[in-house]
């Protein structure tokens, strides 16, 4: 009976490749992450990969009003008198983005920053002037009249 047998050098090559390929098998099996955009009330921050995303093109128009509608998973508590900090990653920043508030654009022109601060006191009274318990808010980015990625917080008034 004859057996084969590698030598060292051919086995290290067969280990190798072995190796690579396996490698390559994982890596075609992620997801690439969506960007992230974070809420910050004091030292309480929460951070969410985005609801919807079409890894940075056009939503479709079909998908828009369901993404725009989907519950917060996140939360965060609120005071009146509190700064709400929104952040977002430069790559979305780039694009534009601007804020939704219970589904509804709350801004006509994109902000191009990744930080910016608004007083807490804006998020909690409605159109007829009633003080409301919680909001959602929703962080849009726009590639010029296209949305292409929407992020959901949900913010609660404390008292």
């Amino acid at each position: 009976m004859t057996v084969a047998f590698f030598s060292g050098k051919g086995r290290r090559i067969g280990v190798a490749l072995g190796a690579v390929s396996a490698g390559l098998l994982v890596l075609s099996a992620c997801d690439k992450p969506t960007p992230l955009a974070t809420v910050t009330v004091g030292d309480n921050s929460v951070t969410a990969e985005a609801s919807c995303y079409n890894d940075g093109k056009p939503l479709k128009e079909s998908e828009i009003e369901g993404c725009l509608n989907k519950k917060a998973e996140k939360t965060v508590k609120v005071a009146m008198d509190d700064k709400v900090r929104f952040g977002v990653d430069p790559e979305v920043a780039d694009n534009g983005w601007t804020l939704f508030i219970n589904g509804q654009q709350a801004e006509q022109e994109p902000y191009k920053k990744t930080y910016r601060s608004i007083p807490g006191s804006a998020f909690f009274s409605s159109q007829t002037g009633e003080t409301m318990k919680q909001t959602q808010i929703s962080i849009v980015e726009t590639k010029g009249k296209q949305l292409t990625g929407v992020w959901h917080f949900e913010l609660k008034k404390t008292d």
